[in-house]
């Protein structure tokens, strides 16, 4: 993609209204834009990073053998009346009601539709299990919408459902959400530590949140330090064979938030040298609760031995969205973002130095058409702007690689090649520069 034609509307001024860094530098780096309080239109750029995190998220969903569809974002009240939920859920549901008075909602979750349907569709133990997921819109009322995409009304959730016909079924879809949520945020870049939690208006007896460590982190965490060294992507996992060993590894150890932090324990089963007091960030909840939706709403199926017995469900949320501003939280210095490979909205900024120069200007045209059919994106800053403000410009919007080419490096055959993550630069030779960008 050439700059010159991108809709990238790049402020050099951090905005007012900004409290915490990744919202400072989403709105400065042309990700996104406030349409009204805890609501924002993403723009290209942050369309691109976000529809990577889907991808990923996708993937592991579909290998641990979850199924997708898609429901609406306006449900019927009446199915939030069976579940006893309408009235509870409180002034943060969204209430609406239809040209034709029947009243409807903007759903902040799906526990009862998922269960609608199934229960329409699924009577019989042989039927099971089932885990059906989404990538959907949410809207949650929050009372002080604040820090950008990580407390807005509007959000984008993936959230699954799992139906089993017993406890130790559920238990195992239970493990299987939790190991890839594991894999989900390590392929994201992102460390991100287990701990037992509340089950909220979610309700149910089991829970776990992922949180990575961030500075700016809403919640106050206590974790092993061991945790932070654990590999989920080094493991060969089998989502048929037994995951307990996995699970145990990484619930062993002491992790806790500060709403569950057992001050006595943790001094007791950690070693001061290993105690890790810190900020985080949720990006995922994951919930067992057992019958508490299929049993109101009616949702049963014929067991083995003939008997009507209610499906046993979980669900198992992640903040597609709110990921967006929690690798930026994770993952910045003080020029701007750093994107993970896996996320980053184009691989590469091939920078112009001098678009004026005819000889340059064929060197990154032959470069930029040289990586575009290989499959590696470029953003190509073919515009008229001074060398000094591309390069705050590519640094700011976090690409991994910037390749930079200008009069001397074309009289010299070499390009400079610089990693954002760790700064370091080299020249090197346009082949050399090829197989480095597609083998890597």
């Amino acid at each position: 993609m050439r700059l010159s034609r991108y809709f990238l509307p790049v402020l050099r001024e951090t905005p007012s209204e900004a409290q915490i860094v990744s919202h400072r530098l989403m709105l400065r780096a042309g990700l996104v834009r406030q349409s009204s309080a805890g609501i924002y239109s993403w723009l290209p750029l942050g369309l691109r990073v976000l529809r990577n995190i889907e991808r990923v998220v996708r993937e592991e969903q579909d290998r641990a053998g979850a199924q997708e569809l898609l429901m609406p974002t306006i449900q019927p009240a009446e199915l939030w009346r069976e579940s006893g939920r309408y009235d509870d859920y409180g002034k943060e549901m969204l209430r609406i009601t239809d040209r034709h008075e029947r009243e409807m909602l903007y759903g902040p979750t799906n526990e009862e539709l998922i269960t609608d349907i199934v229960r329409g569709t699924i009577k019989s133990y042989r039927d099971l299990p089932r885990n059906l997921y989404h990538i959907q819109w949410k809207f949650r009322d929050e009372v002080r919408p604040r820090f950008g995409v990580m407390r807005g009304r509007e959000f984008l959730m993936k959230d699954a459902y799992s139906f089993d016909i017993d406890k130790a079924g559920a238990r195992r879809a239970y493990q299987k959400m939790f190991v890839a949520y594991l894999r989900t945020f390590e392929r994201l870049g992102l460390k991100a530590i287990p701990m037992e939690a509340d089950t909220g208006p979610i309700g149910g007896d089991m829970s776990h949140e992922f949180i990575i460590l961030a500075e700016t982190g809403e919640s106050a965490v206590f974790c092993h330090r061991d945790l932070i060294e654990l590999d989920a992507l080094g493991l060969d996992i089998d989502f048929e064979g037994d995951l307990e060993p996995t699970i145990q590894r990484w619930t062993s150890l002491y992790a806790a938030t500060d709403e569950k932090h057992d001050v006595v324990r943790f001094e007791r089963d950690v070693p001061e040298a290993d105690r890790i007091s810190a900020r985080g960030i949720e990006v995922g909840h994951i919930f067992y609760f057992g019958t508490k939706y299929s049993a109101a709403l009616g949702a049963t199926v014929a067991a083995p031995n003939g008997e009507l017995v209610p499906i046993e469900m979980g669900s198992y949320g992640i903040g597609v969205s709110r990921l967006v501003g929690a690798i930026i939280e994770a993952s910045h210095d003080e020029h701007g973002i750093i994107w993970p490979d896996a996320v980053a909205p184009f691989k590469v900024g091939l920078i112009n130095l001098k678009p004026n120069d005819a000889r340059v200007t064929e060197a990154c045209e032959a470069l930029y058409a040289r990586l575009g059919a290989a499959g590696v994106e470029v953003l190509y800053d073919d515009t008229d702007e001074r060398a000094g403000a591309k390069f705050a410009t590519m640094d700011l919007i976090g690409l991994p690689w910037h390749v930079s080419i200008g009069p001397r490096g074309v009289e010299k055959g070499v390009v400079e090649l610089k990693n954002r993550r760790t700064g370091v630069r080299e020249e090197l030779s346009a082949d050399d520069l090829f197989a480095r960008l597609t083998q890597s």
